[in-house]
Order: structure tokens, then C-alpha cells, then sequence
């Protein structure tokens, strides 16, 4: 084990993400192939594991803070089922008009981890998302970037833009599992 730190974006990184809605009970969520195998790797690799997640789905009604965290608790208990541990899962229900402070890529949802888990060092942490929002959180705060290429609904500029704050790419968790010995260095 490392003193690194590794957070996760939910929705297209663990979860399939549901394209122009959200996951709002346990029977709507699904692993991204081979995300429960990668859990085991990352608790042997690192000194916590935390999730970072928007969910606007609960401003916007779709769903209420008790269903999301519903969904986490079973989440946590699969994953740990599977060898792996997720500390904490961290989120904001905000809507992003509101541009709140927890919400990526603003770093809310970071300095909570911080006070939670004083030993979290950005610069030793890692950042895995699949969206422009969860690089430049990560880039933000002096983590390595990890862009996971799940999703075609980004438009072609963003990617550009975001393109010199990635660090590593790869098309699944599991694929960036297997690859931690070049990246923890």
C-alpha cells in the first residue's frame, strides 16, 4: 500500500451512465465491465478510495438524497463483497446553474475528503472521470488526471480544451488498473 489516495467518478467510470438521466434506485445501476475487478487492485494500491460525484438528479427532483444514498451503501457493500473498499462517497445535489462550491470542478467535494482523511495529499492523489468537469477538478488541485473515454457525448472543443490536463488515458477502470505501477511513481 502507498500513501496515495484515489478518487472516482461514479457515473461512466464505475457505473454505466444513463445518457440524459440519472441513476436513481439500486435496480438502475450497473458495473462498467470489469470495475469490480478493478476494486480489489485499488485497495491493495492506495490509501483510501473515495468517490467524487454530482448529482444534480436531486435539485432537479428525479430523486431524493435517502435514494442516492441508497444506492452508495449498496454500491459500497458490492464493491466490498468484491475485495475492494470505498471509504467514503462523496457528492453534490446541487444544480450546476447554482455553480456551488461542492460541485466539479470546483473543489468542495475534495476539501471535505481533506478534513475527513487529514492525511489526503492532492499531489499524491489520483483523479478518474470521464468528463472535463472531473480533469480539471483533478488538474485544479495538483492530482494526476486520469480520462476514461466511456463517453461520445462531449463536444469535440471541450475535449481540446481539456486535452493538456490529462495525464493518462484509458477506456475502462480496469484498463487503468492494470497500469498503477507506471502511474504511482
Amino acid at each position: 500500500m502507498t500513501n496515495w489516495t484515489l478518487f472516482l467518478d461514479r457515473d461512466g467510470v464505475i457505473n454505466t451512465r444513463i445518457v440524459g438521466s440519472y441513476v436513481r434506485n439500486w435496480g438502475e445501476f450497473e458495473f462498467m465491465k470489469g470495475a469490480l475487478e478493478a476494486m480489489p487492485i485499488f485497495k491493495a494500491r492506495f490509501e483510501q478510495v473515495l468517490v467524487a460525484t454530482n448529482q444534480q438528479g436531486i435539485a432537479k427532483g428525479l430523486m431524493t438524497a435517502a435514494d442516492l444514498e441508497k444506492v452508495h451503501e449498496q454500491m459500497l457493500q458490492t464493491i466490498a463483497k468484491a475485495g475492494g473498499k470505498i471509504e467514503k462517497a462523496y457528492y453534490c445535489p446541487l444544480h450546476e446553474r447554482e455553480n456551488p462550491h461542492c460541485r466539479k470542478p470546483n473543489s468542495g467535494m475534495a476539501e471535505q475528503a481533506k478534513k475527513d482523511f487529514p492525511n489526503i495529499d492532492f499531489t499524491k492523489s489520483i483523479m478518474v472521470g470521464d468528463s472535463p468537469s472531473d480533469i480539471e477538478f483533478g488538474h485544479r488541485l495538483g492530482m494526476k488526471t486520469v480520462f476514461i473515454t466511456t463517453r461520445q457525448d462531449i463536444p469535440s472543443q471541450e475535449l481540446i480544451d481539456i486535452q493538456p490536463k490529462i495525464d493518462f488515458t484509458f477506456d475502462s477502470l480496469y484498463a487503468f488498473s492494470q497500469q498503477l505501477e507506471t502511474i504511482l511513481v
